[in-house]
């Protein structure tokens, strides 16, 4: 079973950029995944804010981290990757930001639907960072595709 733990550990060996930006994964259920990062010096842009590519970074884990959970659930070998993507600023992010993305269900369908017709599934799913205060700062849009390996 995936865990927060696991994932974190994941991030270490496979993306390391995204380990030393502080993105880190806090919880994950079968509907949701929630992953925090804290605007410091090294993931800073120049105006004193969170760099774009770190929040896209927390809010991908958060998207992905539920396809690894249920291709892990599925026992079937398939591949996911993200397609296109689309993002909206709409405040500074400083502070820690909290992404979280409760498209669980969504891409549990997908890939059901790979593993049972071997054909390829595309989904949306969204994740929303909020600062500390619960202010959304910005709303990120990932378009995953999986599919049945042969």
């Amino acid at each position: 079973m995936i865990t927060p733990k696991k994932i974190n550990a994941f991030t270490f060996l496979k993306l390391p950029s995204a380990w030393w930006a502080g993105v880190r994964c806090k919880t994950i259920s079968e509907e949701s995944c929630t992953v925090k990062v804290r605007h410091k010096w090294f993931n800073q842009n120049p105006f004193k804010s969170m760099y774009f590519a770190t929040q896209a970074m927390a809010a991908e884990l958060s998207t992905g981290a539920l396809v690894m959970s249920f291709i892990q659930k599925s026992d079937a070998r398939v591949s996911m990757l993200v397609a296109r993507n689309e993002a909206v600023f709409t405040k500074k992010a400083t502070g820690i930001i909290t992404f979280t993305c409760n498209d669980g269900k969504a891409i549990q369908q997908a890939i059901d639907k790979t593993v049972a017709t071997g054909e390829g599934q595309t989904v949306w799913m969204e994740s929303h960072g909020v600062n500390q205060d619960g202010v959304e700062v910005s709303q990120f849009r990932f378009e995953w595709t999986v599919k049945k390996k042969s």
